[in-house]
């Protein structure tokens, strides 16, 4: 299908945008096209589909549940204990809940990680959003649940092929305290002959760092390098308490980070979160809201507000964080880490892209577009959202979402009452 969307504003200026198939062809003042669908993005403003680059979908089951806990303790006595009860049925829909409430606030692209892996890329695949899925590892120090994990994820990717080219795999090894240093080398031989990506927590807490120097002797990211698998194909979650040396091995081998700041503030992981050294290290930052647990919404847009404004107040300077650097964290660097041509609203790349409503309040007066997105709208301002240049979202209604909704809210009060 071809679509054409007809003076919407680009950077400010009214423009076309012509998407052929699934990328985006042509954009231009009035352009002469023959399309399927056109659009009129009149007092409407594009920009790219948001990519949340770390969360895990199927926990919107859990929102609400569990809240004003520390870390470790909301694992273990919350989160856990119901996750052992879940079944695929539960993850599929907790899944298609978190693509529906993505889509709705402009997310088109998310890095997930969670359990039953065909459950969640089932959603995906129905919902028409963009993903990579990663296969969960724990082995916990045994040798047994190791072989299993291996078993498991050599699977998931030889059946790959029954989904379409908007999901992806990679491996997904939980953290250095649920997975052993064996195992997390299988995994990084493993990415490397597939050329997949590693999805890891890493110095998310000061409790996660002091654990590591008492069981391993060495800080998360140096046990990494002892251990040989530091590369561009490692996605490290947090990385909050990382040293400036540490900021230079990650810069040094390619790794990349996300920033998941409603989460590291509700959780009290920690603030200092070290955007601007590790930007200027060279190290490609994204953005993502954790799972729902932990951080209730999957809002990009709010992801990208507490980003800048808790960045500035850490550090006493308003200069910090600023809005366009949020938004290139939340769109192209977000796209750059997942390995897709999206991130930008540009001839030849994928169309992933919002039209966001200019006629609301947050957006009037209009001196700073970027501005007024990042600090004063929040994720109800988007209108329109196309993904992989189909039309998913359009006049703020999802087809279906009604029904989402209301079998989610009951898998979820059947889940906790078990």
């Amino acid at each position: 299908m071809n679509l054409l969307i007809k003076n919407v504003y680009l950077d400010g200026v009214e423009t076309d945008i012509y998407v052929e198939g699934k990328y985006i062809k042509q954009i231009g003042k009035d352009l002469v096209v023959t399309a399927d669908r056109v659009i009129d993005g009149t007092k409407k403003a594009v920009v790219p589909g948001f990519v949340n680059a770390h969360t895990h979908a199927a926990m919107t089951l859990f929102r609400g549940y569990g809240d004003d806990m520390p870390l470790m303790p909301w694992l273990e006595q919350k989160i856990w204990p119901n996750e052992a009860k879940m079944n695929r049925e539960d993850v599929y829909w907790g899944a298609k809940l978190a693509c529906l409430e993505m889509i709705k606030s402009g997310t088109t692209s998310f890095f997930d990680m969670y359990h039953k892996f065909r459950a969640t890329a089932d959603a995906v695949e129905e919902m028409g959003i963009r993903a990579v899925v990663s296969g969960v590892c724990f082995d916990h120090f045994e040798p047994e649940q190791a072989e299993k994990c291996k078993a498991h994820n050599l699977k998931l990717y030889s059946d790959m092929d029954v989904y379409g080219d908007r999901i992806k795999y990679a491996i997904g090894p939980h953290a250095i305290y649920t997975v052993s240093g064996e195992l997390l080398r299988w995994i990084d031989q493993f990415s490397a002959e597939r050329n997949v990506l590693i999805h890891l927590h890493l110095a998310e807490t000061e409790e996660e760092v002091t654990n590591s120097v008492k069981q391993f002797g060495l800080t998360p990211v140096r046990y990494l390098y002892k251990l040989g698998i530091l590369s561009p194909r490692l996605v490290i979650a947090h990385g909050i308490y990382v040293d400036k040396d540490e900021i230079r091995m990650l810069a040094d081998h390619g790794v990349k980070v996300v920033h998941n700041p409603a989460s590291n503030m509700k959780l009290a992981s920690g603030i200092h979160f070290q955007f601007k050294e590790m930007k200027e290290a060279g190290i490609a930052v994204g953005l993502g809201t954790d799972g729902c647990s932990s951080s209730n919404n999957l809002d990009m847009i709010e992801a990208m507000k507490l980003a800048s404004l808790l960045g500035k107040a850490w550090r006493k300077d308003p200069e910090a964080l600023t809005a366009a650097e949020m938004l290139d964290a939340a769109t192209e660097q977000g796209a750059s880490i997942l390995g897709i041509k999206a991130g930008r609203v540009k001839e030849r790349y994928l169309a992933d892209l919002n039209l966001i409503d200019l006629r609301i309040p947050a957006f009037t007066p209009n001196f700073n577009f970027v501005s007024n997105l990042v600090y004063a709208a929040n994720g109800s301002c988007v209108d329109t959202v196309i993904c992989n240049g189909k039309v998913l979202m359009e006049n703020k209604k999802v087809p279906g979402e009604d029904e989402i909704m209301e079998q989610t809210a009951r898998i979820a009060y059947n889940l906790m009452s078990r």
